[in-house]
């Protein structure tokens, strides 16, 4: 059960793998056959990274990054996102900076298939457009993504099944449905639990947390009432295990329910000092946020990104095409954390 679980994973230690993510030069899309305009390329010393949303933890991170790698690359550097999920709202934005002609536009898409169209038309202008956690987005240069998806959903459900003894009802929680790498985790773990955990159930499809904290904290005192002996939830958006933490510790059920999923240690501590949380799984923003903006200036620059490339940037300093995709490239930037292991990290 529960406590049994939290003592094998602290003599677990920390896994904390560094993955690099770049992609082909391929591209999809009507843009392939875009020449670049003359503001484009490595005369131009303007990037911008669109984020999901601004003002949460995980993109306040992304954005120490993002302005980081511009001081040191002698670049215009800056984050741009709305203020919810809303892939229109990412949309307007790109439309925007279309008309400013950056050299690259990097994005961590809301919708990967409602931003497809908008992307079409940067790369037709000669701005190059990476992308971050949107494995199979149309019309972009290349996807980085900091892992393989799939295996970091698989090892979310395996600690979670360690924690719950391997039996119990639980819910997934995702930032939104359209959220590709977030349903990708989901899905890798329902899997898993059905093949290694078959006494577990998943009583709900995955739920929407907005990627807002309150919304989760809402929608997990609905399914303590509903299930009141549930077992586990797993988040995924940064927001969802702080927000679904606060209602298992006001419910009382540090002890007897597991909040396992992706967030930060900032956003976590609190909730991991008292087992409202017990594991946290992420990777670092600000080193995703600088990987997109490398690999950018290696395309503006003529370059290429092949299996090997070396970033110089932590967790991406040999590259991998994932199989099934010509522009996804994957690094090994993954890490997990319980309370002691959490404290090792700034951010």
């Amino acid at each position: 059960m529960k406590m049994t679980k939290l003592a094998v994973t602290a003599l677990a230690g920390l896994s904390a793998v560094s993955m690099a993510a770049c992609s082909s030069v391929g591209s999809t899309g009507a843009a392939d056959s875009a020449s670049p305009s003359a503001d484009s390329g490595a005369s131009n010393k303007t990037m911008v990274t669109v984020v999901k949303v601004k003002g949460i933890a995980w993109f306040d991170r992304m954005d120490v990054g993002v302005t980081e790698w511009g001081e040191e690359n002698g670049y215009d550097t800056r984050t741009e996102g709305g203020d919810d999920v809303s892939p229109e709202k990412q949309i307007q934005i790109i439309q925007d900076l279309i008309a400013q002609k950056p050299a690259a536009i990097t994005v961590v898409p809301n919708s990967p298939e409602a931003l497809s169209a908008v992307l079409a038309q940067a790369r037709q202008q000669g701005i190059k457009v990476v992308s971050h956690e949107a494995t199979g987005i149309q019309n972009v240069d290349i996807d980085i993504e900091a892992f393989d998806n799939a295996s970091y959903g698989e090892d979310i459900m395996k600690n979670i099944g360690e924690c719950t003894g391997g039996k119990g009802k639980y819910v997934q929680f995702v930032g939104g449905l359209t959220a590709k790498t977030h349903m990708e985790w989901v899905d890798a773990a329902y899997e898993y639990q059905k093949a290694n955990f078959p006494d577990m159930e998943r009583v709900e499809t995955p739920i929407e947390s907005t990627d807002n904290e309150t919304a989760a904290y809402e929608k997990a005192k609905e399914v303590l009432g509903k299930y009141p002996d549930i077992a586990a939830f797993q988040g995924s958006a940064g927001n969802d295990v702080p927000g679904i933490a606060r209602a298992i510790e006001e419910a009382g059920l540090q002890d007897k329910v597991c909040v396992m999923g992706t967030s930060i240690p900032s956003a976590s501590a609190k909730y991991l000092e008292t087992g409202s949380i017990d594991k946290i799984f992420f990777w670092d923003p600000a080193l995703a946020g600088k990987a997109q903006l490398q690999i950018a200036k290696i395309l503006a620059d003529g370059g290429t990104i092949e299996d090997g490339t070396d970033l110089g940037i932590e967790g991406y300093t040999s590259l991998k095409k994932l199989d099934g995709y010509d522009n996804v490239w994957v690094g090994d930037a993954a890490i997990a954390a319980d309370a002691e292991q959490a404290k090792k990290f700034d951010f």
